[in-house]
């Protein structure tokens, strides 16, 4: 468990009581924007997304399954890629589970007709017991206790033998008087940003992250503890 009653599962998030689980940034047609900017990368996103996500959820039983912002990519349109890609992106989540909540990201602003076609809704954050799930780019105002959030695509760099390797992480530390967890993306062809020497995003994160503890997403799934252990 990360903390009480979650547990990470990959790179999603499971609320065992409610039996739901949260997956974050995955960023649907990613490899379509970086070919228009000239990066000749295959397209493979979306298989194996599909395949991790199958693995995760055949390993857990599902009551609803919560997207924690960026579903999609662009953020003025839903290129070719993204329409075609995300609708059986939730085609295969349904399968799963009826109840899909998409939390709107800072790249979701024309999600609309998406979720309209398979009659899924979009909320701004997503309250369930004690338990606050938003993306992470703005603050929400909450009494909840536990606060869930994407949008910073945490990285960590680890160094052996003179070769550096950066990996994918959850971070748990404390934001004002609550616990927070801040979610690897799940896309898969980036690592994400390096908290050991890129500026962070998310206004959740503004104050020092000394004191927050590292899960490094690996083979399996390794705490590394304090962040301010790597500094040293």
């Amino acid at each position: 468990m990360i903390i009480k009653n979650v547990k990470i599962k990959d790179l999603a998030l499971y609320l065992v009581k409610e039996k739901i689980l949260v997956i974050s940034d995955i960023h649907m047609g990613f490899e379509e924007s970086l070919n228009e900017e000239g990066f000749l990368i295959p397209r493979f996103q979306f298989k194996e997304t599909v395949d991790r996500l199958k693995k995760i959820l055949d390993s857990v039983k599902v009551s609803e399954i919560v997207i924690n912002g960026d579903l999609k990519h662009e953020f003025g349109k839903i290129s070719d890629t993204e329409w075609r890609y995300t609708i059986q992106l939730l085609d295969f989540l349904l399968t799963y589970s009826k109840k899909i909540i998409l939390v709107r990201g800072n790249h979701d602003t024309i999600l609309g007709p998406i979720a309209y076609k398979k009659g899924i809704k979009i909320v701004n954050y997503y309250e369930v017991d004690d338990f606050l799930i938003c993306h992470g780019d703005k603050i929400i105002n909450s009494d909840c206790k536990n606060v869930i959030i994407g949008h910073e695509h945490p990285a960590i760099s680890l160094r052996n033998s003179g070769r550096e390797e950066i990996f994918k992480c959850f971070l748990e530390g404390k934001f004002e008087n609550k616990k927070i967890i801040v979610m690897p993306s799940f896309n898969l062809i980036t690592e994400g940003i390096n908290i050991l020497k890129e500026k962070l995003l998310s206004p959740y994160l503004k104050k020092s992250l000394d004191n927050f503890k590292i899960f490094i997403v690996g083979d399996t799934v390794y705490s590394f503890g304090d962040l301010k252990n790597f500094k040293e």
